[in-house]
């Protein structure tokens, strides 16, 4: 009698975990952990270090427009370049760009000459960075993974994010409280995971772009790909929820060290703390959601999640004690992630292998407008206070849903994505190729049948 629920729990298991059985998307996946890792680790450490230098939200605010600007200008053309030029190179050589910066901020820290304007200029050249390697990456999993596998590819990218949000958060706060290693000490360690993470990129096959897109210029391709979502009324309308529900309710993240010091009156391990439980639900979540990427009313989930979070972002903002901002901080970050994966995974499965990288970089303009609205929204929260602020953004969050759900529904965009998605279907299974004895060492494309062999 046990044995029927144990087989069925560890099937359940495996379909969660399905596309790791892939080599080299796998490969991917652990490379990404260790750059993840240190990027969470320096969302806690800068924010920190902002606050701790200036004692302003404003403050805080800059810090993150420094890092939404550069992805504003540059994320349309980063998707062009994902999609024309080799995907792992792009990958290694931002990453590298990532590691020089942290490496130098370390040296300052060190050197005590650090000051506020060097981590506007750290958030530049890694908001600069992240404009390529985003785009790059989502659109590498097209490359390493066959179709049917790219939904759950994508939640369990977003799994690996949201782990690392777990244990980084953490980490950093107890580590940035222990003198013998401190601040500096939180910049070092993010360096070595970043070098770790280019390193494992050698590893992974070229990901070279597909012919018809190659041959264009980056404006051309560029223009191609904001044609392509025009068209598209489901992706454009997907998009359009991301960006509006990233970028007005996101960036409650840069601002958790402000409540933790001015309203529950705690430190960095408190911060930690808070960051984490954010971690943990997100986490919770995204794997909950790992096999739901091809329900039927997956389109409804996404909204529903949505709604979901900005719901409890206001009971953030209202929550009277610490413990009870810790609790409330883990429906946080679940809706958080349930919305943000959901959405990410059935905009992708819809959307054309070839226009991954654009679509990608699209969607990665909500988290440029994630900085540049952080700055207005600091000094909101200074005018008004953090509590009424991360209320404002909650409410916000939900009224960008509900007008994008509605005007889905006028459109009847769900029906036409189940078409799209059935059409998807169709072709893969007409292109799928003959079997062949011989073993094929490169990765297949997103639209391929089978797994890969690499």
């Amino acid at each position: 009698m046990a044995a029927a629920p144990a087989g069925r729990f560890a099937a359940g298991f495996r379909r969660t975990f399905e596309a790791l059985d892939v080599p080299a998307y796998r490969i991917l996946w652990w490379g990404t952990l260790f750059s993840f890792v240190g990027m969470q680790m320096q969302v806690v450490a800068r924010g920190y270090l902002a606050f701790d230098l200036t004692r302003s939200n404003t403050a805080l605010g800059g810090v993150m427009i420094a890092f939404g600007i550069p992805q504003l200008l540059l994320s349309l053309y980063g998707g062009a370049v994902a999609d024309r030029l080799s995907k792992r190179n792009v990958i290694i050589f931002w990453q590298s760009m990532i590691a020089l910066a942290s490496a130098l901020m370390a040296v300052a820290i060190f050197a005590d000459v650090v000051a506020y304007w060097m981590l506007i200029v750290s958030g530049v050249a890694t908001g600069a960075s992240f404009s390529f390697i985003g785009p790059a990456r989502q659109a590498f999993i097209g490359d390493l993974v066959p179709s049917n596998l790219m939904g759950n590819a994508i939640v369990l990218q977003q799994a690996n994010m949201n782990g690392t949000r777990v244990v980084g958060p953490a980490l950093a706060g107890t580590l940035i409280a222990i003198p013998l290693i401190g601040m500096g000490g939180v910049y070092t360690l993010t360096t070595i995971g970043f070098i770790f993470s280019v390193v494992t990129m050698f590893k992974l096959p070229p990901g070279r772009p597909r012919q018809s897109t190659s041959n264009l210029s980056a404006m051309q391709a560029t223009r191609e790909g904001i044609s392509y979502v025009r068209q598209n009324r489901p992706v454009a309308i997907l998009i359009s929820m991301s960006f509006l529900v990233v970028a007005l309710g996101f960036p409650y993240q840069g601002f958790l060290a402000s409540i933790t010091r001015d309203e529950f009156d705690r430190g960095a391990i408190g911060l930690g703390l808070l960051s984490s439980m954010t971690a943990v639900g997100a986490l919770a979540a995204t794997l909950a959601v790992a096999t739901l990427t091809g329900h039927r009313h997956v389109w409804r989930m996404q909204a529903i999640a949505g709604i979901a979070f900005g719901l409890s972002l206001i009971a953030f903002g209202a929550s009277p004690s610490f413990v009870t901002g810790l609790v409330i901080a883990l429906a946080v970050g679940a809706t958080a992630s349930a919305f943000q994966s959901l959405n990410s995974a059935l905009t992708m499965t819809i959307t054309e292998p070839r226009y991954f990288g654009r679509v990608q970089a699209l969607m990665g303009l909500s988290w440029s407008l994630f900085g540049i609205i952080s700055l207005p929204l600091g000094i909101v929260a200074d005018a008004i206070g953090i509590r009424s602020t991360l209320m404002f953004m909650g409410l916000a969050s939900i009224i960008s849903v509900l007008v994008l759900w509605f005007a889905g529904r006028l459109i009847d965009a769900e029906g036409e994505m189940k078409q799209r998605q059935a059409l998807a279907r169709t072709n893969v299974f007409e292109r799928a190729p003959p079997p062949s004895p011989a073993v094929d060492d490169t990765p297949q494309p997103a639209g391929a049948a089978g797994p890969t062999s690499r």
